[in-house]
């Protein structure tokens, strides 16, 4: 807050202790945002420091030491081995994949899993989605502060034991499917989670404790995943298959990539950079997908921001949370970058950068600008329906010109789902998978044909 500012009478009433002012005048502020910005236009802010520890190498002296198990990521789940931050290999299983979903994107986005399911069918990915999944919990614990790390923990390992059983619906052997974790809040939590947990004892003996009272130990063990994955490091390593399945040419189409905080920030050790992205200087994922389908991907000023979203910023300064959104990140991408589209890769930016625009109306300064997932970009490209998978309809910005600018007829894709809303309310359903395996694996799990006939 400039000296300026302050005399105006504004001020900022965060969490913790009050914003002071910082006695800049308007010039001398504005110099300090412009070294601000030249310093993180690489990523110096994240590997200048001292050189963290890899939370694999206590893992594997835990399990050694008889502590934990590792589910691992075995030759059966065809890995692909990217690089993180530090040059560190990571295996991202490509197939036998245990969808992890995000209640916010179920809820709120429901174009978000669809499009990754719809990809995974086209590619014929072996994968399982189960009912049996529970919430992260970490907007509960960023938002209100009410959670606390044991809950946080016994959540994490309670739903990783759960894809580690789940095959057993199926008669097959545990650790048959590996875990994809589809929300960044989730994939950021769970990462940190998990260094908590090797990292101290006192932590792994009282989760140990509820974990065994619920039926989630392997051999009065505590399962620790081998590899934390998020569904943008599938797409990522995916993409050239996924190149194979476009249908439209989206080399008009200028995108800016909103990276999420929680995927790139938080443990960033763990995030996959590729020297063919932006000569490695960002985050891989999501920018590698869109180069390789052939969108422009063009550069801005305010990329490395928080969408504003913040947790505690949606439930108590929600105007802040509107007007950062707006102001650091859709005008900049609309008025510096003349993008057609924002790409994102986390259900709350997704959320906060779709559904907070229609307040730039507020000062007489409207701005527009369609956002969406990776996945449902690349999904549109690849042929999906636009309303029965995309589910732009669900959007609060406008998508209409982005669909023309692909050459879609929106119009005609519009009343064609019209048509097959009346086949729903007929109750002539669609799935995208096969809605028997739904039934739950873990404890107290019946075999399929003993739980049908009690059903029935």
């Amino acid at each position: 807050m400039t000296s300026d500012e302050q005399a105006a009478g504004g001020r900022f009433t965060g969490h913790g202790p009050e914003w002071r002012s910082s006695g800049l005048n308007a010039q001398d502020a504005r110099t300090a945002t412009v070294w601000v910005e030249q310093i993180i236009d690489r990523r110096a802010m994240l590997t200048g420091k001292d050189r963290v520890a890899d939370v694999r190498d206590a893992m594997w002296e835990l399990e050694k030491d008889g502590q934990i198990v590792v589910h691992r990521v075995t030759e059966a789940h065809k890995p692909v081995v990217v690089r993180t931050l530090y040059g560190w290999e990571k295996q991202i299983p490509t197939v036998r994949l245990w969808h992890h979903k995000s209640c916010g994107q179920c809820g709120n986005i429901p174009g978000y899993p669809a499009s990754l399911l719809w990809l995974m069918n086209r590619l014929g990915t072996e994968y399982l989605d189960e009912t049996d999944q529970t919430s992260c919990t970490a907007w509960n614990y960023h938002g209100s502060g009410i959670g606390n790390i044991e809950s946080l923990a016994a959540v994490f390992l309670r739903n990783f034991h759960q894809a580690y059983v789940a095959a057993k619906a199926q008669g097959l052997p545990d650790g048959y499917y590996y875990p994809l974790v589809h929300c960044g809040t989730s994939f950021g939590n769970y990462k940190e989670v998990r260094g908590y947990l090797l990292q101290s004892a006192k932590l792994r003996e009282r989760v140990r404790q509820i974990l065994g009272k619920l039926g989630r130990l392997v051999d009065g063990k505590l399962l620790i995943p081998e590899e934390i994955v998020h569904y943008s490091e599938w797409l990522h390593v995916m993409r050239d298959e996924i190149k194979n399945l476009q249908t439209i040419d989206c080399s008009r189409i200028r995108a800016t990539i909103h990276p999420a905080c929680h995927v790139y920030k938080m443990v960033p050790e763990d995030v996959v950079y590729d020297d063919k992205v932006l000569d490695g200087n960002r985050v891989a994922v999501s920018t590698g997908l869109m180069q390789t389908l052939g969108a422009q991907v063009v550069d801005y000023k305010t990329w490395y921001d928080c969408c504003g979203f913040g947790f505690r910023h949606i439930i108590s300064e929600r105007e802040f949370t509107r007007s950062f959104a707006i102001d650091r990140k859709i005008r900049v991408a609309v008025e510096e970058a003349r993008a057609d589209v924002m790409i994102g890769h986390d259900t709350g930016c997704i959320t906060t950068l779709d559904k907070n625009q229609w307040i730039s109306k507020a000062d007489g300064r409207p701005v527009s600008l369609p956002v969406l997932a990776d996945c449902q970009f690349a999904a549109l490209v690849c042929g999906a329906h636009p309303y029965k998978i995309v589910q732009s309809h669900w959007h609060a910005s406008p998508t209409e010109a982005l669909m023309e600018k692909l050459g879609i007829d929106w119009q005609a894709r519009k009343a064609e789902f019209e048509e097959y809303l009346k086949e729903v309310a007929a109750g002539r359903l669609e799935t995208l998978y096969d809605p028997s395996r739904k039934i739950t694996s873990g404890p107290g799990f019946k075999p399929r044909a003993q739980a049908a006939g009690q059903a029935g």
